[in-house]
């Protein structure tokens, strides 16, 4: 537990099962270019979609504590399944800290739907989550709006592969979006952060299925909004004069895979640092770092 917040200066900590997190980073550092972050990708255990919660729950709390000896100011949960399964027992842990989830946008997805109809893309355990489907029943009865969830097997293991636009990443998107299309659905929740890097794929099946306009709804933007309101009202925002902003990679597997990612999906080139996890949880940056 957090007996005091830290500095305004000290980082922000952003972690995920992998690489998809990064399309959540890629907002936070348009909105917030002055803070310090520090992105953790669990790859070595990736995917958590087919994990059992209690797994989940178990590595959620060993990389939150990581990334607070580390000094974190802040933690986003950058996956949609890691924060159905775990950010309640994340807050309880660390509760003095600003701690951010991401979950499917059906708020804003309901609101954007003409035809009342809406298709959610998203790994099966967030799919199964008692949160989600809460916040589902909640929304629907408020708006009317149905929602078509497609779980999808796969999806997550191909983006964090590399493979954006294969042919075998084309032929699961197809399998995943075309039977919400032909369901009504016109507008479609990209609800896990892997899923809005492939977003020109999807809208590439979209255009030779469809001439009707389909909307795709990313929180992401709505992500750095929220952390840039709790780091405000916390007053823990770094100062825009405090000097160049650092950002540093972290690592379960290959700190080169993941190198490569920060190159070819944000054009970045940080340091990046391969992790250990000890017997006991605990986690330690390895020795060539």
């Amino acid at each position: 537990m957090t007996s005091s917040l830290p500095s305004p200066n000290a980082p922000i900590g952003i972690f995920d099962s992998g690489v998809g997190g990064l399309s959540v980073l890629r907002h936070i550092r348009a909105q917030l270019p002055h803070e310090h972050l520090m992105y953790f990708a669990d790859s070595g255990f990736a995917p958590y979609g087919d994990k059992p919660e209690a797994r989940v729950i178990e590595r959620v709390l060993a990389i939150g504590s990581f990334l607070v000896e580390q000094n974190a100011k802040a933690i986003v949960v950058a996956c949609n399944t890691a924060t159905v399964a775990a950010i309640a027992r994340l807050r309880e842990r660390f509760p003095g800290m600003p701690i951010v989830g991401v979950e499917p946008g059906l708020k804003p997805a309901a609101a954007a739907t003409r035809s009342g109809i809406v298709g959610v893309l998203a790994t099966e355990r967030t799919l199964c989550g008692a949160k989600f489907l809460q916040l589902r029943d909640q929304i629907s009865a408020a708006t009317g709006a149905r929602f078509l969830l497609q779980p999808c097997h796969g999806l997550a293991d191909q983006i964090e592969f590399g493979e954006l636009d294969s042919d075998a990443t084309d032929a699961l998107l197809s399998r995943y979006v075309l039977p919400l299309l032909d369901g009504g659905a016109d507008t479609l929740v990209l609800g896990c952060t892997h899923y809005p890097l492939v977003q020109a794929s999807i809208e590439k099946i979209i255009a030779r299925a469809t001439d009707r306009s389909i909307t795709l709804v990313d929180t992401g933007e709505a992500v750095a909004r929220q952390l840039a309101r709790l780091l405000a009202n916390a007053s823990l925002a770094r100062s825009a004069d405090g000097g160049i902003a650092r950002l540093d990679g972290y690592t379960s597997a290959s700190a080169t895979a993941l190198s490569a990612a920060f190159a070819s999906l944000l054009g970045l080139d940080p340091p990046v640092h391969e992790v250990v996890s000890e017997p006991l949880g605990t986690m330690l940056i390895g020795p060539n770092n």
